[in-house]
């Protein structure tokens, strides 16, 4: 691992500002800031980050987890430059490469291929350089004629496709992905994965959001758990996956509602989690709670 991070994020912290009244948003934008108070503008704040530290090391896959709402797409926004932080700092070092919300980056009156072009000169590659790249970006896509058709068109699974497809194609140090996988068949994901193995054998950094506990075992050499904007945990992805499970079936008194008669057999312990750990280190819970 080299000593010198590609990503370096020190205290880093988003808040929103939800406002009274629409008129507040707009006496905001117009006014000095000394002036906001005397105006009555009135507004409170969400934090959506609270402040993070961490650095990732060339060549890794880092994984976020997280329930809905917990900060992960924030971050990933924040370092990908699409989203300014309140407070803190971000220090990328090497060209990035992101796909983050479906439909973002593309012009949907264009075409694929229009896109696949502009995203190219966006990243500072030149249409000689595109041209040579073009044809293994259709090929990784699998849309065939579709690439000559404006994406409204496409299906979220084939924006996805040629997304992913763009994104890879454009030499990253660092690779973004925001749970764009989650839309792709099983097929296509399993593509990804390959390339994604593929780039990180030359150095490629990789973040990606996801739900799955298991593309994050499978995966990452490193994960992070993200609840309300902290991190609450981060380091070895089986373990780090299951404080995140501990946090979903946990009921507010912070413990698991559990079948006792399936909590007494000899396999699982009072938590209904299989006390055998499984190959990839993550201990399971195999019954279904209708109460949670």
């Amino acid at each position: 691992m080299s000593s010198e991070p590609v990503i370096r994020i020190q205290q880093l912290s988003k808040a929103y500002r939800i406002y009274n009244r629409p008129i507040d948003r707009v006496l905001e934008s117009i006014l000095h800031r000394s002036r906001i108070r005397k105006s009555g503008t009135k507004f409170r704040e969400i934090q959506a980050l609270n402040p993070v530290d961490l650095e990732i090391y060339p060549g890794e896959t880092i994984g976020i987890i997280g329930q809905n709402g917990s900060g992960k797409s924030t971050l990933l926004q924040i370092i990908s430059g699409t989203l300014y932080p309140s407070t803190g700092t971000v220090e990328v070092n090497g060209r990035l490469s992101a796909l983050l919300e479906l439909g973002a980056g593309f012009n949907p009156d264009f075409s694929g291929r229009e896109n696949a072009y502009l995203n190219g000169s966006i990243m500072g590659i030149s249409r000689i350089e595109m041209d040579n790249r073009f044809d293994d970006i259709h090929e990784f896509s699998g849309i065939g004629d579709f690439i000559d058709q404006p994406v409204k068109t496409y299906s979220s699974g084939m924006y996805v496709r040629l997304a992913f497809a763009v994104a890879i194609h454009m030499d990253p140090d660092i690779l973004v992905v925001d749970e764009a996988l989650s839309v792709g068949d099983v097929r296509f994901q399993n593509k990804c994965f390959r390339k994604l193995r593929e780039l990180k054998s030359q150095g490629t950094t990789t973040l990606f959001v996801t739900h799955s506990s298991d593309l994050i075992v499978r995966h990452c050499d490193r994960a992070v758990l993200l609840e309300k904007g902290t991190v609450c945990a981060m380091g070895e992805p089986a373990d780090v996956v299951n404080e995140y499970l501990n946090l979903l079936f946990n009921n507010e008194e912070g413990q698991v509602e559990s079948d006792s008669s399936i909590a007494k057999q000899q396999n699982y312990d009072e938590k209904g989690l299989i006390v055998d750990r499984a190959i990839d280190g993550c201990r399971l819970r195999p019954f279904y709670n209708a109460a949670e």
